[in-house]
């Protein structure tokens, strides 16, 4: 055989595996519809940890889209991508296996200023895909409602003012057939539950102002209650009807925010932030009424920019100094906390089934044992030349980043 045809052969068939390998994974892997992943406890499902972790991993495609904070949706074969380009936030639609836009819409976006805020002035809550529909709420509150198949735009809202100082970053959450998104600005704020369908409103909740971090959902006897951190408390929601069932004190210490996502384990939460330590709480039904009792405040680690990792009875988190910690998640003491910090303070930390997987806000994804014992890292790999804040997205082996203009799919041999 001609050796320049079989050269070409063995190309033709290196890329025809390649292409049969991602499209099996996009069969297998798990659709990753909103923050945190398809129950938002960043918990992933038929991940298969590799023997021996490798240095890098194989790219498969990087596609500029824009700047911003968000994390990609995943669901089937299309990556729902929201980012800023100019003056326009704009919503795309990529084939997750090539990276090739399937489709866009864009809207002029509010102008963003201060410091800290232009340096992140694209959106950074995440969309969220339900029953073939995608919602985005962009820096400035507006929120829309896409059809997933054409992109066409079904509704949107842009009647409440404002923001929140450092802009909108809440991730909407769709329950039952509703929208719910946390709007308003620094002075009043509201909770508004949408049809998904129509985009008509269904109830409101006028109370304290949104901060920055995204509710979570948790069942009480029965009854759907959405926990969430606001700018000057925690509160809960009871989701059919809108009304608030729990409120306590939770102001950020001097320039703190409330940016972490209550953590729920059966009728405990987990609740965190800037310079206020961790608290666990258990919710009981009594009749018509909710008692939210403390279980136990832990004082020694703060988060900030991330959210903590539930898993075998223990906490694992990074604090806003920039330490890795583990706490007992019945007792509330801290096992261990390493020292190298320097992080920040952000990153986001996945359950990879035996391994902790953390992307830092330095584009390091790190591999870590979940263990009671203390910080042992057993991989660190580069997977972006820009800052990362965004999540990262895993479904089988396909690992996609958000960098600051970019998305990248990797493989994980």
């Amino acid at each position: 055989m001609n050796i320049k045809r079989y050269i070409e052969k063995l190309s033709m068939i290196g890329i025809v595996c390649c292409v049969i390998l991602i499209w099996s994974n996009a069969i297998f892997g798990q659709d990753w519809p909103q923050w945190r992943g398809p129950n938002r406890d960043g918990k992933l499902t038929g991940f298969i940890t590799p023997k021996t972790w490798p240095d890098e991993l194989t790219q498969i495609w990087k596609v500029t889209v824009g700047i911003g904070d968000a994390t990609p949706a995943l669901v089937g074969n299309k990556l729902y991508v929201f980012t800023r380009q100019g003056m326009d936030e704009v919503v795309l639609c990529l084939d997750a296996n090539s990276g090739k836009e399937l489709w866009r819409d864009k809207y002029e976006a509010v102008v963003v200023e201060g410091g800290p805020s232009q340096e992140h002035s694209g959106p950074r809550s995440s969309p969220t895909v339900y029953d073939g529909k995608v919602v985005t709420l962009g820096v400035g509150g507006i929120l829309s409602c896409y059809d997933t198949a054409t992109g066409k735009l079904l509704w949107r809202k842009n009647e409440i003012p404002g923001w929140p100082q450092f802009y909108t970053s809440m991730s909407p959450i769709i329950f039952d057939g509703l929208c719910i998104a946390l709007l308003g600005g620094p002075d009043e704020g509201t909770i508004i539950a949408y049809d998904l369908a129509t985009g008509d409103q269904k109830w409101k909740w006028i109370g304290d102002s949104p901060d920055y971090g995204s509710p979570a959902l948790i069942n009480v006897s029965g009854t759907k209650l959405m926990i969430t951190p606001m700018k000057s408390h925690m509160i809960a929601i009871d989701l059919t009807d809108g009304k608030l069932v729990w409120q306590i004190p939770f102001a950020p210490i001097q320039r703190g925010l409330n940016a972490v996502t209550p953590v729920i384990n059966g009728q405990t939460v987990y609740y965190a932030g800037t310079s206020r330590g961790i608290t666990a709480v258990k919710i009981q039904k009594k009749g018509n009424e909710f008692v939210f009792n403390e279980l136990w405040h832990n004082s020694d680690n703060s988060v900030e920019y991330n959210t903590p990792m539930l898993k075998n009875g223990l906490l694992f988190g990074l604090s806003e100094r920039g330490n890795f910690f583990c706490v007992n998640a019945k007792t509330g003491q801290t096992l261990w906390s390493e020292t190298e910090g320097g992080r920040g303070g952000f990153g986001s930390i996945l359950d990879a089934g035996s391994a902790l997987l953390i992307l830092t806000s330095k584009s390091q994804l790190l591999v870590v044992e979940p263990s009671k014992e203390g910080y042992k890292e057993l991989a660190s790999i580069k997977v972006a030349d820009t800052p990362t804040y965004a999540h990262p997205v895993i479904s089988g082996n396909r690992l996609f980043i958000k960098d600051q203009d970019s998305v990248i799919l990797w493989t994980i041999e």
